[in-house]
């Protein structure tokens, strides 16, 4: 459902959201050993991130990355859609790309209404909402 990219997306904008603001930037090295994400490859995704304001960042000797408290207003489909596109989400589970309601997979019906439900609490669910989430104990986020 989800590309590794956009985990790793989920994975950063957290630690960020969690970790950094305006005055405590935080640098790609860094995020990188606390999430296990690879540097190289989590750079890109930053830089994606950036370009659409997902996230902030500032170049120079303090610069690096951050949330401002705007962006934790975001909603998780936006932060996957920068990363994977509009697509990826309703595309067919196995891969076909004739698979449409009108020449379906046989895993096409099994899936429709539970993807349809994944998409609506991707819409639905916010930044703040998983802050929120983890403030009470509701849920954890294990990193490094």
């Amino acid at each position: 459902m989800l590309s590794n990219s956009a985990k790793y997306a989920l994975k950063a904008v957290l630690y960020l959201s969690l970790n950094s603001n305006e005055e405590e930037k935080l640098m790609t090295k860094d995020i990188s050993e606390k999430i296990n994400v690879p540097k190289s490859y989590l750079a890109k995704i930053l830089q994606d991130l950036s370009r659409h304001g997902v996230i902030a960042s500032s170049k120079g000797p303090k610069g690096g990355f951050y949330l401002h408290d705007n962006n934790k207003k975001i909603s998780l489909i936006d932060i996957i859609e920068v990363i994977d596109g509009k697509q990826r989400l309703s595309s067919c589970i196995l891969g076909f790309h004739e698979c449409d309601s009108e020449n379906p997979c046989v895993l096409h019906d099994i899936m429709g209404g539970a993807n349809n439900q994944f998409v609506k609490s991707l819409e639905e669910t916010t930044l703040e909402d998983l802050i929120a989430d983890l403030s009470e104990g509701s849920s954890v986020f294990p990193v490094d």
